[in-house]
């Protein structure tokens, strides 16, 4: 199982204070250098982190393939036909959420988005949706045409009592079964830290975690490379 690193914090921290650091690329770099293999960034409508400057600098620059997580929103979709990522993941987005939450209505939005993973594979950017681990919605990403799906494991992260927990957790493995019973790789991200992620390793099939939040928090502490080293230490018993 492979490690995504989502830089999108460095920003935040440099855009509090309207300042040239932290640079996001040199994040980049650190966390490749510690054994990432990509990098994730969210550039967000209301631009509140990453910057579209940002998004075309890493383009080029970065050492490691960059995923690209944007709303089905055309200004952002035309960036990504611009840029050509390696990757494209397509969340739902509200302007006053603290973060992305939950996972996309890919039933009610199913036109829209078979339009958009369409233009964007075709112009070389391999599509995951961020989905919610329910069977009929993880169906209706494989009719799209998107070739990833990424389990939202938001709600089991915060989920305080033990039952709801196991009972999210079961959802997570069902659906990473669906999916990799359709053909999708099935990658996860959301909420999860060292405090979780044992659990977390229970989920089949899994190809790439992508984590951000508690990296750069504890990168802090630890620093970048270290946070990083950390997380792939205790990724590695994971068995598909």
């Amino acid at each position: 199982m492979k490690l995504g690193v989502n830089i999108d914090h460095v920003a935040t921290l440099r855009q509090a204070r309207g300042t040239s650091y932290p640079d996001p690329l040199a994040a980049a770099k650190i966390c490749a250098k510690a054994g990432a293999v990509s990098i994730t960034v969210h550039l967000r409508e209301d631009r509140r982190h990453i910057q579209d400057s940002d998004v075309y600098l890493l383009s080029k620059a970065c050492p490691i393939p960059i995923n690209l997580e944007m709303a089905n929103s055309e200004e952002i979709v035309r960036i990504a036909l611009d840029v050509k990522p390696a990757e494209v993941c397509l969340v739902p987005e509200k302007r006053q959420e603290l973060t992305t939450e939950g996972g996309l209505d890919v039933i009610g939005n199913f036109q829209a988005l078979e339009k958009t993973v369409k233009r964007l594979q075709d112009n070389g950017s391999v599509v995951s949706l961020f989905v919610e681990p329910d069977e009929k919605i993880i169906a209706s990403s494989a009719k799209t045409g998107a070739r990833v799906v990424e389990l939202h494991t938001g709600s089991f992260c915060d989920a305080t009592d033990p039952e709801k927990a196991e009972r999210l957790l079961q959802k997570l493995i069902a659906g990473a079964k669906c999916a990799h019973a359709l053909g999708l790789q099935v990658n996860a991200g959301h909420g999860i830290n060292l405090d979780n992620i044992t659990s977390i390793l229970k989920i089949p099939h899994l190809d790439t975690l992508n984590i951000g939040h508690s990296i750069i928090a504890r990168a802090v502490f630890q620093g970048l490379e270290n946070a990083v080293r950390e997380m792939l230490a205790a990724m590695s018993e994971y068995k598909a």
